[in-house]
């Protein structure tokens, strides 16, 4: 796959001939609603073997081969122009299909309500092939040990069809929030643990999850080493039913990083006690803040770095997000919460307020401004094929596990493309 960021002036005609591709498939991979009206700074995925780089100021054919891992020699050759000569600005490369890499993908699924609606079903069973794990989001903990099963509809099914691994995700959510309280007992009280073991092991073989999955967030600080006991004990039940065990971790930069929602995470021994583990790398940009990127990729890289310091890449799975927000500005605590938005409806919009999508190249993110009917102003910041393919590109740097992906449902065909062009998805 090839991306690129459309320019003012620039049709689907007139892209579909630079890279001598059908208009057709361009649209059908990026799922265009209004191919003949794209928006300047739109990044469109543009399907073929290998990909087309356009010779910029400064290049070299030795510089643009190292890029690629290819020697100036076979760059010369594979565009058959001789080796010792400037390169003139503008001239179009040929760039042979890179290897894939193997990578892991894991998808959670979150429904509300008592039914997981048909369209998140229909979109999960069209992704499906892009998955190693599927994650239900999510069973609930009652006080005595009992769960509260979310619905499944065919989730089974699909996974068998696809050869994805069932997650069986288990939280400490409580009158919808995470319960610190509840949290706190879970990982204290030996007994209410043993009938949790119990029935997480009976529902995992009942149903066929392969993966118990602990997202236990907003624990009391002081508790972490009630937490790795728990863990220490859990894995140790589950190893012996033949279930992995895999917990999520907050985005922490260092160990000594305090706060409700990080203390109780120790990097280390997650990374010592379970198979793998979720870095739950976004919400930087969060509803309730101030507009900024979601998963900027500085930050990102940072909590993967201290996160590789006490625990191998293979255990690794880069959490992403699947979203945006439209902030409405001035931004002050305690307005309404910005509204969160696929990364389709953000270029929808940015379309229908006749705005141009800029780009962050410091965080690696698409973001841009715009005024409502009511003259308000808005600041949208979302993910684009440019954003995901930094983290792709930081996964194979790193040899991380693979992409964990928050939250499935959300409209993103240009990241489903780059997963198939650029990996060999694991399965079971």
């Amino acid at each position: 796959m090839q991306i690129h960021v459309v320019s003012s002036g620039e049709s689907l005609y007139s892209i579909a001939n630079q890279y001598s591709v059908p208009m057709e498939e361009i649209v059908k991979a990026n799922e265009l609603d209004a191919p003949n009206n794209l928006v300047v700074g739109q990044a469109l995925v543009i399907p073929d073997r290998g990909e087309y780089y356009f010779v910029k100021k400064g290049d070299s054919l030795y510089s643009i081969a190292k890029q690629y891992g290819l020697t100036a020699q076979e760059l010369a050759n594979i565009n058959n122009i001789p080796v010792d000569k400037p390169l003139p600005l503008n001239l179009r490369l040929y760039i042979p299909p890179q290897p894939k890499v193997k990578a892991a993908f894991n998808g959670y699924a979150e429904t509300y309500g008592e039914e997981v609606s048909p369209e998140l079903e229909e979109y999960v069973r069209e992704h499906a092939k892009s998955l190693t794990y599927l994650a239900p989001f999510s069973y609930e903990i009652n006080r005595d040990g009992s769960l509260v099963e979310p619905p499944l509809n065919d989730y089974f099914a699909i996974a068998k069809e696809n050869n994805v691994e069932m997650m069986l995700v288990v939280n400490n959510i409580e009158e919808g929030g995470f319960s610190k309280e509840l949290g706190r007992l879970i990982v204290t009280d030996t007994e209410l643990q043993d009938t949790l073991l119990d029935n997480l092991i009976q529902t995992a073989k009942d149903k066929g999850f392969g993966d118990v999955h602990f997202d236990f967030e907003f624990l009391p600080p002081e508790t972490k080493e009630d937490y790795n006991n728990f863990l220490r004990k859990a894995k140790k039940r589950l190893s012996a039913e033949g279930l992995q065990m895999s917990t999520a971790l907050a985005p922490k930069k260092s160990a000594e990083q305090t706060g409700a929602w990080y203390g109780a995470h120790d990097y280390k021994a997650h990374g010592e006690i379970a198979d793998f583990v979720v870095l739950m790398t976004y919400e930087w940009g969060y509803s309730g803040g101030p507009p900024m990127p979601v998963s900027p990729i500085n930050p990102v890289r940072n909590v993967v770095d201290y996160a590789l310091s006490v625990m191998p890449a293979e255990k690794i799975f880069l959490g992403q997000n699947l979203y945006g927000y439209d902030w409405t500005l001035p931004y002050k605590k305690g307005n309404e919460p910005a509204e969160a938005l696929s990364p389709q409806k953000a270029i929808r919009r940015a379309r229908e307020n006749n705005v141009e999508i800029q780009f962050d190249e410091e965080a690696k993110a698409p973001f841009y401004t715009y005024k409502d009917a009511n003259g308000n102003k808005h600041e949208v910041w979302f993910e684009d094929a440019r954003s995901i393919q930094a983290k792709f590109d930081l996964v194979k740097e790193l040899g991380l596990k693979g992409v964990s992906y928050w939250k499935l449902g959300l409209p993103f065909p240009q990241n489903w493309q780059l997963i198939e062009s650029q990996f060999d998805v694991v399965k079971r």
